[in-house]
């Protein structure tokens, strides 16, 4: 579970975000990393149970950074008023397909995971995968569990057909996808719930099938 002055750290931050706010209230900012590494570490060492590949893994490999980057972007407030992490079997910079969890107060958490923008030849990879077998992919998504817990499939789409495809293609939709990605929000009284990590795993396990399928595509 999160501690309450967590929630409450990241909700002054989305009123204050500035460097001057920020540095003032610098230890508020460490205790709330500290809360949630210890939460990231929770949810490390319970996907370690199943998946051994987690057992050497730390917390800082999963956590992403509290500053934007704000080189190329016209929002130039420069902390994120969220935590989050990457939980994938070659930490946070892999390539392949990971769990991914969002903390952010105002109804905005949510577990998830997929593939976020690989780049050119992994995306061919993927979409090859899912061509040759489409039956299983259908299979994964389609479950009565997959559908009840996560969001559907989604991720930014070609207006045009992927080279080598063709509109009659059964996988037609996926196929022309550049991110497979997928979710379930977590509501905001459970972020500080005594069931988060808990929670978190349960998301993951559901989703596990299709994170394997993706990092075949990967190998």
């Amino acid at each position: 579970m999160l501690q309450t002055s967590t929630v409450a750290f990241l909700q002054k931050l989305a009123k204050n975000n500035n460097k001057i706010w920020f540095d003032k209230h610098r230890d508020e900012y460490e205790a709330a990393k500290d809360d949630f590494e210890a939460l990231v570490t929770g949810i490390i060492n319970g996907l370690a149970v199943t998946e051994p590949a987690f057992k050497q893994q730390k917390a800082k490999d999963s956590i992403f950074r509290i500053y934007r980057d704000v080189r190329f972007s016209k929002d130039k407030t420069p902390y994120k008023t969220h935590f989050s992490a990457d939980f994938s079997k070659g930490g946070r910079k892999s390539p392949g397909a990971g769990y991914y969890l969002h903390i952010e107060p105002g109804g905005k958490s949510f577990a998830g995971g997929g593939i976020w923008m690989p780049d050119a030849p992994l995306l061919k990879s993927v979409r090859q995968e899912i061509d040759y077998n489409f039956k299983e992919f259908k299979a994964i998504i389609e479950d009565k569990k997959f559908k009840k817990t996560l969001d559907k499939i989604n991720g930014e789409q070609l207006k045009t057909m992927p080279q080598g495809y063709t509109a009659d293609n059964p996988a037609i939709e996926y196929l022309k996808m550049k991110s497979f990605v997928t979710g379930s929000n977590i509501p905001n009284a459970d972020i500080t719930g005594k069931g988060l990590v808990k929670k978190v795993l349960e998301i993951f396990t559901t989703m596990r099938p299709f994170i394997n399928f993706l990092n075949r595509a990967a190998v």
